[in-house]
């Protein structure tokens, strides 16, 4: 039997994509300046949006964000599992920041009670050394065919006894039906567990609502815990997965075009493009051209390059960048549109699917052979052609080799040489994630393309995160929160 010791409050969600990891962050920001030491957690995420931790490990993007609000760096334990889509039926498994296998969806439900003990590690790690502990839950846990050996949501919730406040997405419709909805489907205990719950993302006189609160109460007993307005500059922050990419809002000279794979894989190198007022940044998906009046086709990273670069063929995308690239037309492939640029890409060991070799876009002269060992760092360094200061992050498998890496993009810290440069200048690569939020590097870079940044990246991300905990203070009761969460270290129970 053991006390529970830490205030701790779990946020789940009537579905996917209603907003759970942003009020998270706002949550984490807004404890964190009262003064108290705040740590985010969520037990399972599926992103292959992710971060690399200090000790060397690999999180979900989301994470990052909220250790970023609550101001602590980033540690394997606050997202203990981390599913990376590789096919529509497979992903690999991410286990403390290190890969656990690869597996259908079957397969991965069968080691979910293995992987249990190691959630609740990693949350007893977390708990040990701070004030408050806001965890994510992940979908919904009205997905009652999925509660067999939940480790996301319910299951977690009651192996470490967090009281769990349920977010409801208003923009999306059916508000009403979806928190009833989901009470109806719970579990008796399970709805106990739930203290209240708050409607998210409302738009227009929240006092509209009043009667839609109450009808929510009286149907399920919950309590309503406030009614959320929409966060005009949610779309500042970065994007936890693929379905958050949008077009950038500048309109300015440098346009930049971004091709987007079928497995796009941490794309943050997108998100300081996209808040520049003097980029023009557009993303282009499967059935549309390349346009021929960009200044710089940026290819991103893929969680399967090979099968990213038939899909890019499938596209007729490799005849639009050849056109582009003799209009003298600049390009940059990041990781896996760094492996995409060169000549060949193999796959011996079969990593990515059946084993053998397949021809690249051909306009750097590298060739990559996929290894099974994951490059997981945090980098810092300088762009060559610039001499700019730069920070990011490698995480990546395969090894690139050939004439154009004489040519370096940057130099890592030991004066290590890093990425490729073509003999004309036109097309680099490099597997440097995370470069563009380096001011003097983008400002550099941008200046090459004939452009301008006044942008100072991280602070204005600051500022959005200040300004989202101000925006929750306004509409949720904080102190009541935390009394609910701290009504956890009251209970008695059993790991």
């Amino acid at each position: 039997m053991t006390l529970a010791k830490t205030p701790a409050l779990m946020i789940q969600g009537t579905g996917s994509n209603v907003g759970k990891s942003l009020i998270v962050a706002g949550l984490c920001r807004l404890f964190a300046n009262r003064g108290l030491k705040v740590m985010p957690f969520k037990p399972q995420n599926m992103s292959n949006n992710a971060a690399v931790t200090v000790d060397g490990g690999e999180i979900g993007r989301a994470q990052a964000l909220q250790a970023m609000a609550a101001r602590q760096p980033l540690s394997i334990h606050m997202n203990p599992i981390l599913l990376k889509p590789e096919s529509e039926t497979g992903s690999q498994v991410i286990v403390q920041g290190k890969r656990f296998g690869t597996m259908k969806a079957r397969e991965y439900g069968q080691h979910k009670a293995e992987l249990l003990p190691r959630v609740i590690e990693s949350f007893s790690e977390i708990e040990s050394d701070c004030d408050l502990v806001l965890v994510e839950g992940a979908g919904s846990p009205a997905e009652i065919n999925l509660r067999s050996g939940d480790i996301a949501n319910m299951g977690f919730a009651e192996a470490v006894n967090l009281p769990v406040i349920l977010c409801g997405d208003i923009d999306r419709g059916g508000v009403i039906a979806s928190l009833v909805g989901t009470h109806t489907v719970l579990e008796a205990a399970e709805r106990i567990r739930i203290e209240g719950f708050f409607i998210n993302r409302f738009r227009g006189d929240p006092s509209l609502f009043e009667d839609g609160m109450l009808e929510i109460e009286s149907r399920t007993g919950w309590r309503g815990l406030g009614v959320v307005p929409w966060f005009t500059d949610a779309w500042k922050l970065p994007a936890e997965d693929a379905l958050g990419l949008a077009n950038g809002r500048g309109n300015g000279p440098v346009k930049i075009i971004v091709p987007v794979p079928s497995r796009i894989a941490n794309f943050d190198d997108l998100d300081p493009l996209r808040l520049e007022d003097g980029v023009t940044l557009e993303l282009i998906h499967a059935g549309q051209a390349l346009p021929g009046d960009a200044d710089l086709v940026l290819l991103p990273g893929s969680k399967s390059t090979m099968a990213d670069l038939a899909f890019f063929h499938e596209q007729g995308w490799d005849i639009d960048l050849k056109a582009h690239h003799r209009r003298g037309g600049r390009i940059l492939g990041v990781c896996g549109g760094y492996q995409m640029l060169g000549q060949t890409v193999s796959d011996p060991d079969g990593i990515e699917g059946a084993s053998g070799s397949v021809r690249g876009l051909g306009f750097l002269d590298v060739d990559t052979v996929l290894t099974p060992e994951k490059a997981l760092t945090v980098v810092a360094g300088q762009h060559v052609a610039s001499s700019a200061a730069l920070t990011g992050y490698e995480i990546h498998i395969g090894r690139t080799a050939g004439p154009d890496t004489q040519r370096p993009f940057v130099r890592l810290q030991g004066e290590r040489a890093e990425g490729a440069v073509s003999a004309d200048g036109l097309v680099s690569g490099t597997y440097v994630h995370g470069l563009f939020g380096a001011d003097p590097l983008r400002k550099a870079f941008l200046a090459e393309l004939g452009g301008e940044s006044s942008l100072a990246y991280n602070v204005q991300i600051d500022q959005v995160l200040d300004e989202l905990a101000a925006h929750l203070e306004t509409c949720m009761d904080a102190e009541q929160l935390f009394q609910i969460a701290k009504s956890r270290t009251e209970t008695i129970f059993d790991f």
